[in-house]
């Protein structure tokens, strides 16, 4: 009985091989193994994305400054010569009045005193002079950044045909005229 039942199944095994080929047979596959097969591309629309792009520089121009000089007074200055004469005649009125051996230093103060006199006396009358404005460009640079629109493909919405029927899927690369494509099959209950 034993040997009946193994032959009977392997008979009817043998029959359903013939009738029906298994779905690895008809695709040459083993059981488990994915499938795969190609699609007809029929539509390949590129999906476009607005990117904003920073640009970096230096905007510069000439800006005019104005600067002003700082005022200062100015004295004449003369000659030297009738400053040394006040120190030679200071000299002599002071060697006339003085007496002994005070006779030098009195000669000596009023040398300089007559020097001092005519000296400042030469510089009296000086003005103010300066304080004048002026302009002057000068070049500004600041660093500027602009953006640029620039649109970047991020990938691809593919319409393809599968025997006879539509089907949609997005992609990173242009597929080409066929796509390949994994079929499962799965039994329905």
């Amino acid at each position: 009985m034993r040997c009946s039942h193994v032959l009977l199944v392997s008979a009817f095994g043998l029959a359903a091989s013939f009738i029906a080929p298994p779905v690895a047979a008809q695709y040459g596959r083993a059981y488990g193994e994915p499938m795969y097969d190609w699609a007809e591309v029929v539509r390949v629309d590129p999906i476009v994305r607005a990117v904003d792009q920073p640009v970096y520089q230096n905007q510069c121009w000439d800006e005019p400054v104005t600067y002003r000089e700082p005022p200062r007074y100015v004295r004449h200055r003369g000659p030297r010569a009738p400053a040394v004469l006040g120190g030679i005649i200071g000299g002599v009125i002071g060697n006339q009045f003085g007496h002994g051996s005070g006779r030098d230093a009195a000669t000596m103060a009023g040398a300089m005193l007559g020097y001092s006199a005519v000296r400042d006396s030469q510089y009296y009358g000086g003005h103010y002079q300066g304080g004048r404005e002026f302009t002057r460009y000068e070049r500004r640079c600041e660093p500027r950044t602009d953006y640029r629109r620039d649109e970047q493909v991020t990938g691809y919405e593919v319409t393809y045909r599968y025997q006879g029927r539509l089907y949609q899927t997005v992609t990173d690369y242009p597929p080409g005229p066929n796509l390949r494509v994994r079929v499962d099959i799965n039994p329905v209950p």
